[in-house]
């Protein structure tokens, strides 16, 4: 069974003449106790192209330590990285390589580098005696390995000395300790290294093709392992501003692979059950398949409709586990709102064993969908797509003309959704109705929020307006499946004797919901569909 440790480090370059500060001199380190030396022994492995390398990612096999044994190090955030541990064994193990199948696809993982290290590590104790941070200086040499080495030939053996600084336990004093202890090793001489890791610094120094961020892959800092796209960043923000001038395929193509990146990356996050990890990555799949449906004038249809059958496919698969996760919520927070006195039967007790028996169904149907065959296929396919995109001539043209035509186009085919279900008769009929309009409202949204590159604040007002749409909608629908649910354990709890009073009672405030949302929608309408706003996104 593989544990989780999480990384909060920080690496720096030192000269051997180097000597280390004294660091009780840090706030709050009150002493310092030395562990003694360290002989590691670490063999990393890669495919042939460096996928992991590329996508700032780590598996070695490593012997000697406290440690010794299979490291998977992923990416979280900047100085931030989850070492996912297993148990020495010869291969590298089946629950770490699962990790990394979305990068390294049906290629062969095989030994890159050989890295030998003397570490000393000195443990930095508050005035309680409690671990703050670790202090590891190490002596590294670094060769080749394995099919690496018989194609570029045994270099000779580089070496060099970098100092490790951990927070303990993940934790300890925080980065504000970081920086103090980081201050204190400049002033002694010491660098911030310019490598992210050794091995980037190893592949480099023996020779081999350094790990480049790939089209189709995750950047090599990491950003975007955790929940996708997350903030954008200052730099970005101002890129947005100027890119009115690039073609319709550069905003495109943009988009498409930063949906791809997202899937990619949060693949190894769904696997380990981690907090919102399944909903981003189904929000991505939906992203992209709405991409290829709406700009069709820039990516050949005949190419990426196919892959759209397979992205809406793992959607759907994902959507079990999330729909069960949300309707849990809903339900749950709706029997908190319901006074005890009206609380009558096991209501509480049945709805969690209702829940945790779908949860541990769709879990494993989930995991079963991403070990398959063919959402191996799908992320082949994805990255081919990217290494040659399908793009028609209008891709050349001016990204402002072209994406405004397809996110107008996607309005028109809203309003007129919207339009039909203000219409439609109450019950079924609009239930159905308001659900496609909610279908239709996402797919404009994810065209706008596409196009904003090009189309500046207008693009971002009109998707912040059609999201406001979107989640009226979606309220809606949440209310529609919670009283087929509310119905469903009514039904069980007469089987069973009990009575179903509460279950009609929340059936009845999701149907009061519902109906507000209902007269709430001609408002929030009308503010999507005012003509100044689809003027403004006109270039």
């Amino acid at each position: 069974m593989a544990d989780t440790v999480r990384e909060i480090e920080r690496k720096y370059e030192a000269d051997d003449d180097i000597q280390l500060p004294d660091l009780t001199g840090v706030d709050p380190v009150a002493s310092v106790a030395e562990q003694g030396a360290e002989a590691l022994d670490a063999l990393y492995y890669d495919t042939a192209d460096q996928r992991l390398a590329a996508d700032g990612i780590t598996l070695r096999r490593r012997t000697g330590g406290r440690d010794a044994g299979w490291h998977l190090k992923l990416p979280v955030a900047p100085g931030v990285r989850d070492e996912v541990r297993a148990p020495l064994s010869d291969t590298p193990p089946a629950e770490l390589t699962a990790l990394v199948r979305s990068r390294v696809l049906d290629r062969e993982l095989a030994p890159v580098v050989r890295l030998r290290t003397r570490r000393t590590v000195l443990v930095l104790h508050d005035a309680s005696g409690a671990p703050l941070a670790e202090v590891a200086q190490d002596e590294v040499r670094a060769h080749r390995a394995g099919e690496a080495a018989e194609a570029g030939g045994e270099p000779a053996e580089v070496r060099w000395r970098e100092i490790e600084v951990e927070l303990a336990g993940g934790g300890g004093g925080g980065a504000g300790l970081l920086d103090e202890i980081g201050r204190a090793l400049a002033a002694a001489g010491a660098r911030p290294s310019s490598s992210a890791s050794k091995l980037a610094r190893a592949l480099a120094e023996t020779g081999q093709y350094p790990a480049r961020p790939r089209k189709g892959g995750v950047e090599g800092s990491g950003k975007g392992a955790g929940k996708g796209s997350g903030k954008k960043s200052k730099k970005s923000k101002k890129t947005e501003k100027t890119e009115k001038g690039r073609t319709a395929g550069d905003v495109v193509l943009r988009y498409v692979r930063e949906q791809v990146r997202t899937i990619v990356a949060l693949d190894p996050g769904v696997r380990r059950d981690l907090p919102d990890a399944v909903h981003q990555m189904r929000v991505a799949t939906r992203r992209l398949r709405s991409a290829f449906r709406s700009y069709t004038k820039v990516l050949d249809r005949a190419a990426t409709q196919p892959i759209g059958v397979e992205l809406k496919w793992l959607a759907a698969e994902l959507g079990v586990d999330r729909d069960r996760e949300v309707l849990t919520e809903r339900l749950h927070g709706a029997l908190a709102e319901v006074p005890r006195t009206l609380r009558l039967g096991p209501v509480a007790a049945r709805l969690r064993i209702w829940s945790q028996r779908r949860r541990v169904g769709a879990r494993k149907q989930v995991l079963a969908v991403l070990d398959g065959d063919r959402y191996l296929s799908l992320l082949k396919t994805l990255d081919a797509l990217l290494e040659a995109p399908p793009l028609h001539r209008a891709a050349a043209g001016p990204a402002p003309e072209v994406v405004a035509r397809a996110v107008l186009k996607d309005y028109r085919r809203l309003a007129r959704r919207v339009e039909a279900a203000l219409a439609a008769p109450a019950g079924q009929a609009r239930d159905e109705a308001l659900h496609g309009a909610r279908k239709a409202a996402k797919r404009t949204r994810y065209a706008a929020e596409a196009a904003r590159p090009a189309l500046g604040r207008p693009a971002k007002k009109f998707a912040k307006r059609t999201k406001r749409l979107q989640q009226l909608l979606g309220d809606h629908q949440d209310s529609v499946v919670a009283r087929g649910a509310l119905r469903e354990l009514a039904t069980q709890a007469q089987r069973a004797g009990e009575g179903a009073f509460t279950f009609g009672l929340l059936y009845g405030r999701e149907e009061a919901l519902a109906a507000d949302r209902e007269r709430e929608l001609p408002a929030v309408w009308a503010k999507v569909s005012r003509p100044k706003h689809r003027a403004a996104l006109r270039p």
